[in-house]
């Protein structure tokens, strides 16, 4: 997970942690946490310059997209997944938008509370692995 820090010396707080949880978090119900049973390691990574958070698994890379309105947290999502990719990929904003539609999933992150939420699943798969080393996040 990759989040950007526009504040000199901030923190981080981990907040909610579910070890389990489908996506589309409905009702306050999940496999709730503790942090302490969970490692972590953080990396600051300057000069990233990215404006919202970005996530990168071994076969996926995450945009996001969060408002009170869940449509226009997927239209967020959707700009945010069609700018990593025209910046990372060297693909035109449009050519992006149509692969977005083409092949990339969007999924309701939560609607649990006043803010809503949408992940763009962007395969990495759709990609030769020359290209994927070029997008790659780190």
């Amino acid at each position: 997970m990759f989040i950007p820090v526009w504040k000199p010396g901030a923190l981080i707080f981990t907040g909610d942690s579910h070890a389990a949880q489908g996506d589309g978090e409905i009702n306050l119900s999940a496999l709730e946490t503790r942090m302490q049973e969970m490692r972590i390691q953080v990396i600051l990574h300057k000069q990233k310059n990215f404006a919202w958070p970005i996530a990168e698994t071994s076969t996926h890379w995450i945009t996001l997209g969060l408002d009170k309105d869940l449509n226009v947290a997927m239209t967020s999502a959707a700009r945010n997944a069609i700018k990593f990719l025209s910046t990372r990929a060297g693909m035109t904003e449009l050519d992006a938008y149509a692969l977005c539609s083409i092949a990339v999933s969007f999924r309701v992150t939560q609607v649990v509370d006043i803010v809503r939420g949408v992940h763009a699943m962007i395969p990495k798969s759709i990609f030769a692995s020359e290209l994927r080393r070029q997008i790659a996040v780190v």
